[in-house]
């Protein structure tokens, strides 16, 4: 199998002067509070890429190749991603003041993502950043699903494919740190069970607090909202989430081979949805 970056299929790339925002249909989706937080939430995290770009080329560091991706192609489409949403959200929900909203999360956040909680080898957050890749392709794909409003629709349709891209080539990294360190599978696993019980409780977590305390000025933020926000999208996730292509692409950094695969992602599937569906 070619792994090269060059084999990767190119696409039709996108700005956001192909999204008409203009025609957006505002009455299909400005009743949606959840979904105002989950967009208003999202616009942030995407839009924060400078902060996760900084700490990972420091931590890659001397690898020219990544240093140049994560630079000149992730974060300005990631940024690209934070920029399209925010102009959505404030579309559609323009008494909301994003710009002070977001200075109040980046002043908590910042705290937080730091250098030193990046994986403990490269391959190992290599393998990491599949897992966060693997959850915005799948939010957004889920979002796309549900979606009635033909922008939202493009929108979210443009970022998902993005986030499929920006999978393959962590993935492709991944493969290469894995093989000049040596990392087995177990420790592979650990980094995908961890990365994967942390993922709701990072960014996501403090983005939709600041949004939730900005719409509820008077109103002290509790963990409870958070829970019943998450609780609102496992319920809406029972029809609308891709977890064949969640599981498929958060256990391919495992290397499984052909019959492991068959036998572990239906039993994968069938438990994560018991589990959370």
């Amino acid at each position: 199998m070619d792994n090269s970056i060059a084999s990767f299929p190119h696409h039709r790339d996108w700005s956001l002067e192909d999204i008409p925002y203009a025609s957006v249909s505002a009455d299909r989706v400005r009743p949606d509070r959840n979904l105002f937080y989950l967009l208003a939430a999202a616009s942030f995290v995407e839009i924060t890429s400078d902060l996760y770009t900084r700490n990972l080329i420091d931590y890659f560091q001397g690898d020219t190749e990544v240093e140049k991706w994560l630079k000149g192609v992730w974060q300005p489409q990631e940024l690209r991603h934070g920029v399209a949403l925010k102009r959505y959200v404030q579309e559609v929900w323009p008494e909301f003041n994003w710009e002070q909203c977001y200075c109040r999360f980046t002043g908590e956040f910042s705290q937080f993502c730091k250098l030193e909680k990046l994986g403990p080898t490269r391959a190992l957050e290599m393998a990491s950043r599949c897992v966060v890749e693997t959850g915005t392709a799948t939010l957004y794909t889920m979002i796309h699903r549900l979606t009635r409003e033909p922008v939202l629709g493009l929108l979210t349709a443009n970022i998902r494919a993005d986030e499929i891209r920006h999978y393959k080539y962590f993935y492709h990294y991944f493969l290469r740190y894995r093989d000049q360190e040596h990392t087995g599978a177990w420790e592979v696993l650990r980094v995908l069970w961890s990365r994967s019980a942390r993922i709701n409780n990072e960014d996501a977590y403090y983005a939709f607090k600041h949004v939730f305390e900005a719409c509820h000025p008077n109103f002290k933020f509790h963990d409870d909202e958070y829970k019943a926000f998450r609780r609102h999208y496992l319920n809406v996730a029972k029809h609308t989430y891709p977890l064949a292509m969640a599981v498929k692409m958060s256990l391919k950094p495992l290397g499984l081979n052909r019959t492991l695969s068959h036998t572990m992602i239906p039993l994968a599937i069938a438990a994560l949805k018991v589990l959370y569906l």
